[in-house]
C-alpha cells in the first residue's frame, strides 16, 4: 500500500470490550506514534448549583472569581476544582459489535483496540462474524441546568457495523440517568445528549480558546480508565498545534496535563473555570499518558454545540481538492519557499476548485486573502467558509503567481468523502507477464531514482485497472534504498509526469531527470498512480 504524503488520524468512532480500555481509537502517525482518542468532550464554566461547593443555576459567575489566583503560579487548585467537578461527567455505552469468529482470532480485531495488547491483528481464523456486547466509557461536562451534556462523537458512536444500544451518563455523586443523543458530528468529533434530572444540574461555560497562550495554567477533568472524576494539571504546551492527521479540525491546544484514555470528551478548564479545550487524543508510544495531550479549542467547538443543541445543521465550505503540506522535498522539487502553502495533489472532477481552475501540481498560498500556514490550513479556511460564498484563491503554478475565483460548494457527509478518496483495492497481484528483466532497464533514471520502469502498453494497463488511455511508464523494479523506495513506490505504479511533463517513455523520464540536475534542483516531482488508488503528485530526491 503507498504511504499517502499525509498523516492519517482523524477522529472517529469507538467501542470497546474490557474494562481497562474502554475508550481509545489508536491512529497511527510517523515516527511510530500512536494517537489515541480519548472519548471525551467539551468545555465551559462552571454557573450552576450542586451539593460539594458547586454553585447552583441562579449564582452569580462572580462567586467563582474568589477562589481563582490572579497572578503567578497557584497555590492549589482545590477550591477550582471543588466548583468545576460536579459538572464533569462520566458516559458509558452498551453496544452490539461484531467481530470476526474462529479459533485463534484476536478478540478485539475490527475494535479501536485491535493490536494494543500484543495481538497481531486480522483476527487469522476467518470464522463466522459473530455479535458480542461491548462497552465504551468516556467523559462529557454539562453545559446548561437541564441537562445537556457535551462530549466526543467517537465516544457515543460505535465502530464498522456496530450499534450503540443505550448511553447512561452517571454523575459525580453517583446518579445515573439514560442520556438522549440530540445531534453529533464526526467532523469535529462532537457530540451532544440530554439527560433528564429531578432538580436544576451544574453547568459550565466555553470560555475564549482564542486569549489561550504558551504557558497558561490549565486543569484537566475527567474518567480516565474509567477511574472516575480524576483532576490533573498542566500547562499550555502550544496553541493551534497542527498534528499532520490533516482534515478542517486538525487545529488544537497541546498540553502536558495527564490525558489518559477516557479522558475523551472531558473539559479543559483556564484558571477562571472555564473551558477552553475538550480533550480530545494523545501522542503516545504505549497509549498512557507522555504529556502531549490535544484538546479541541473552544473556539471550534463552542458554535458547533450550539447549533447541535438547537437542532441546526452543521454546514461546511468544500472545493474538493486532495492536498498536503509543502515538505522540504516537496519544495525542493517546486523550486519555491520552504513552508509556505499547501499543495494540490489532484482535483475532484465537476467541483468547485475544477470550476474555479484550480489544477493538480498548484500550490495554494492565500484563500479570502488570508495566508496560508501551518496554523491557519486550507481546509480550516474553506471548511469555515460559508457554502455559496465566492472567495479569492491565490495559487503558484509552474512558478507564476495567480489569483482565482471559486464558489465554495457545501462539505458532503463524512462517510461519502471516505468512499471518494479510500476506495478499497486488491493490492495482492500486481505481476504482469511482459516485464523485462532488471537488467534492460539501466539508465540515467534508474541510478537517479532508484528506479526501472518500462513503457505502459494497453495489456499492463488493463492488468492494473489504469483507465482507458492512460499514457505514462510502470515501475518494474524499486531500490529499498533509495528515496522512492522509502517512500513506498511499488512495483506497478505508473508514473505519469516528471515536473509537470508528460511522461510515456523511459527517454521521457530521462530527460525530466536531466532537467532537474541542470536546474540543480535536489528533487524531482513525480505524478504517480498507485494501483487502484487516484494519481498523486510525490517529490523524490535524486542520488
Amino acid at each position: 500500500m503507498f504511504r499517502r504524503p499525509r498523516i492519517r488520524g482523524k477522529p472517529g468512532p469507538h467501542t470497546a470490550e474490557t474494562e481497562e480500555s474502554k475508550d481509545v481509537k489508536p491512529v497511527r502517525y510517523a515516527y511510530g506514534l500512536t494517537t489515541a482518542l480519548l472519548l471525551g468532550g467539551a468545555t465551559a464554566t462552571l454557573v450552576t448549583g450542586y451539593p460539594a461547593g458547586a454553585q447552583v443555576a441562579q449564582n452569580e459567575a462572580s462567586e467563582i472569581s474568589r477562589v481563582v489566583p490572579r497572578a503567578g503560579a497557584p497555590a492549589g487548585f482545590a477550591d477550582l476544582t471543588a466548583q468545576l467537578q460536579p459538572a464533569v461527567v462520566n458516559i458509558s455505552t452498551r453496544q452490539k459489535v461484531q467481530v470476526q469468529g474462529g479459533g485463534g482470532a484476536n478478540p478485539f480485531a475490527g475494535t479501536p483496540f485491535e493490536g494494543l495488547f500484543g495481538g497481531q491483528g486480522g483476527g487469522g481464523g476467518g470464522g463466522t462474524p459473530q455479535t458480542r456486547e461491548a462497552q465504551s466509557l468516556g467523559s462529557g461536562f454539562i453545559v446548561s441546568s437541564d441537562g445537556y451534556v457535551v462530549t466526543n462523537n467517537h465516544v457515543i458512536t460505535a465502530e464498522g457495523k456496530g450499534q450503540v444500544e443505550s448511553i447512561t451518563i452517571t454523575m459525580p455523586d453517583g446518579a445515573e440517568y439514560p442520556a438522549k443523543l440530540i445531534g453529533k458530528d464526526a467532523a469535529s468529533d462532537l457530540a451532544v445528549l440530554k439527560i433528564s434530572a429531578p432538580k436544576p444540574l451544574p453547568f459550565v461555560k466555553f470560555g475564549d480558546s482564542r486569549n489561550a497562550r504558551v504557558g497558561d495554567w490549565v486543569i484537566a477533568i475527567g474518567n480516565p480508565f474509567g477511574l472516575g472524576g480524576t483532576v490533573t494539571a498542566g500547562i499550555i504546551s502550544a496553541v493551534y498545534r497542527n498534528t499532520g492527521a490533516g482534515g478542517a479540525y486538525d487545529r488544537y491546544l497541546q498540553t502536558d496535563a495527564a490525558i489518559n484514555r477516557g479522558n475523551s470528551g472531558g473539559p479543559m478548564f483556564d484558571m477562571k473555570g472555564q473551558v477552553i479545550g475538550i480533550n480530545n487524543a494523545i501522542f503516545s508510544p504505549t497509549g498512557g499518558s507522555v504529556g502531549i495531550g490535544f484538546a479541541i479549542p473552544a473556539e471550534t467547538a463552542a458554535p458547533i454545540v450550539q447549533k447541535l443543541m438547537s437542532g441546526q445543521a452543521i454546514e461546511r465550505g468544500y472545493l474538493g481538492v486532495r492536498i498536503q503540506p509543502i515538505n522540504e522535498d516537496l519544495a525542493d522539487s517546486l523550486g519555491i519557499e520552504h513552508n509556505k502553502g499547501e499543495f494540490i495533489q489532484s482535483v475532484e472532477p465537476g467541483g468547485a476548485a475544477a470550476k474555479a481552475g484550480i489544477q493538480g501540481g498548484d500550490v495554494v498560498v492565500k484563500v479570502a486573502n488570508k495566508e496560508v500556514t501551518r496554523d491557519q490550513t486550507l481546509s480550516y479556511i474553506v471548511a469555515n467558509t460559508a457554502p455559496g460564498t465566492t472567495i479569492p484563491i491565490e495559487v503558484i503554478r509552474n512558478g507564476r503567481r495567480m489569483t482565482l475565483n471559486a464558489t465554495v460548494a457545501k462539505r458532503p457527509a463524512e462517510d461519502q468523502l471516505a468512499q471518494a478518496f479510500d476506495p478499497n483495492a486488491d493490492q495482492d497481484d500486481d505481476s504482469f507477464s511482459d516485464s523485462p528483466s532488471k537488467q534492460e532497464q539501466q539508465g540515467v533514471a534508474e541510478k537517479a531514482l532508484g528506479l526501472s520502469v518500462i513503457p505502459l502498453t494497453p495489456t499492463i494497463a488493463r492488468q492494473l485497472g489504469a483507465a482507458e488511455g492512460t499514457r505514462g511508464v510502470v515501475i518494474v523494479a524499486v531500490d529499498p534504498n533509495s528515496d522512492a523506495g522509502q517512500k513506498g513506490f511499488q512495483r506497478g505504479f505508473i508514473i505519469l509526469q516528471a515536473n509537470g511533463r508528460p511522461v510515456a517513455t523511459q527517454a521521457d523520464l530521462t530527460a525530466a531527470v536531466n532537467a532537474a540536475k541542470a536546474e540543480n534542483r535536489s528533487a524531482i516531482l513525480l505524478r504517480v498512480q498507485p494501483r487502484g488508488q487516484p494519481a498523486m503528485f510525490v517529490p523524490v530526491r535524486l542520488r
